[in-house]
């Protein structure tokens, strides 16, 4: 029987990590995160509170990937600690709203950035649909051919976010950062810098997305953990040195006075060209994003299917390309027909709610992990189990607060949930 081949190390495992979180959203969001907090300290402490909720996320995952290092990564987690249905229930959600989703959601910025920029009148789902469909041939070659893509694609995009710094260093004329006591006094400054902590927590998910290829690493035990705790700390290094460069060049209120934050700055300081530059790196992000997507997602329909809970095809291996073909194909398919549908802004709406539910179940599960398993790992998490408890409580309040501030989406979200136990108690009957 062919299996996964172990191609992978811990370079690629930091590429896929920093892949996994970054795409246009650093590009965007810190204009959201300024519109709810109204001062330079308050606007990085977010980012900041964000990358070391990120972090104490990492640590978890990184015992995790020691503990368990399977093909599916969470999927595998969320199995071996709870039981197949609640591991189901999530592949369920990825495949129907998290990944696919985000995927057609990303293509079609993609697109219209590039038809912009190329000054071409091409329709944008059309362009969103070839570029899916060109990145599941790039998957279907192989794991490496996959991750090779990636990798470059990565070092692009860590290019033009570099580039968006320097000249944020260099040339700002007169810096609008003060990082003076905090002057916003009102009685809800709570509320809003927890309001403002989701756009930055969604900012900083998708290391998670790293752990579906453990079976395709080396070694996974130690390139995992390598790639998570690197990759985690260089996107904290360089959100918060994007959000320095933005408060330093437009200031609080002329941050949240713009939708298109590091447009603007590189407009301001170079002109149009500067703008170019930067549409240009937007474009190279999420095309990266999409990328790292197709590589890591349909290992977790893998995983499935190999357990029995999903068809039997997709958990097949091809012998010469060693990567589960049919399980890429789905994820593509699955992407264009969303960005094709135009149903990609609802499905988002139902996200954020869905991720951190199983954000914090597996947070949750390095509990049972340590109580139930005797022997030690090989990497353990620092301060467990208070860092984990702390992760595992942010993961939950970020659920509270998107359905409180989104009640209707968030009903949505659960009801699609929900409709994956029929749909699991269908395939479980099936494979027995």
């Amino acid at each position: 029987m062919t299996t996964l081949a172990r191609r992978l190390g811990p370079f690629d495992a930091t590429m896929i990590v920093m892949g996994g979180i970054i795409g246009s959203g650093i590009f965007i969001n810190p204009y959201v995160v300024a519109r709810q907090v109204h001062s330079s300290a308050l606007i990085l402490g977010a980012w900041i509170a964000g990358g070391a909720i990120a972090l104490l996320g990492a640590f978890v995952y990184a015992e995790l990937a020691a503990r368990r290092p399977e093909a599916g990564g969470q999927y595998a987690y969320l199995r071996d600690a709870y039981h197949p249905g609640v591991a189901f229930l999530y592949g369920w959600v990825l495949l129907l709203v998290i990944q696919s989703g985000g995927m057609a959601a990303v293509a079609v910025t993609f697109a219209r950035y590039t038809s912009e920029l190329a000054g071409v009148g091409i329709n944008e789902v059309i362009l969103a649909s070839i570029t899916l469909a060109v990145l599941t041939i790039i998957n279907i070659l192989g794991v490496r051919s996959g991750s090779n893509t990636q990798t470059a694609l990565m070092l692009l995009k860590l290019a033009a976010i570099a580039m968006l710094i320097v000249c944020g260093a260099t040339f700002v004329p007169r810096s609008h950062l003060a990082l003076t006591p905090l002057g916003d006094g009102e009685h809800d400054l709570l509320l809003r810098f927890g309001a403002a902590m989701t756009p930055v927590m969604f900012a900083y998910g998708g290391w998670q997305t790293a752990s579906f290829i453990s079976a395709e690493l080396k070694r996974p035990k130690r390139d995992l953990v390598i790639g998570l705790l690197a990759g985690v700390i260089g996107v904290i290094a360089v959100y918060v040195g994007v959000n320095i460069v933005c408060l330093r060049a437009l200031g609080p209120d002329g941050l949240a006075a713009t939708t298109t934050p590091a447009s603007t700055v590189m407009r301001n300081l170079l002109g149009a060209r500067g703008a170019q530059w930067i549409a240009v790196g937007i474009a190279i992000s999420t095309l990266g994003f999409l990328s790292q997507s197709m590589l890591t997602a349909p290992r977790v329909y893998y995983a499935m299917a190999k357990d029995g809970l999903f068809f039997r095809a997709v958990g097949e291996v091809h012998p010469v390309t060693r990567v589960p073909v049919v399980a890429i194909i789905l994820q593509g398919a699955a992407a264009i027909v969303i960005a094709i549908s135009g149903k990609y802004e609802q499905i988002l709406s139902y996200v954020v709610a869905m991720d951190f539910v199983f954000f914090g179940l597996t947070g949750a599960a390095l509990f049972v992990f340590r109580k139930r398993d005797t022997a030690a790992a090989e990497f353990k998490a620092p301060g467990h189990p208070i860092t984990t408890a702390l992760f595992t409580i942010a993961c939950w309040v970020v659920v509270a607060a998107t359905i409180a501030r989104s009640p209707l989406q968030s009903a949505v979200g659960f009801a699609i949930l929900a409709a994956g136990l029929p749909a699991y108690l269908l395939w479980r009957k099936r494979s027995a």
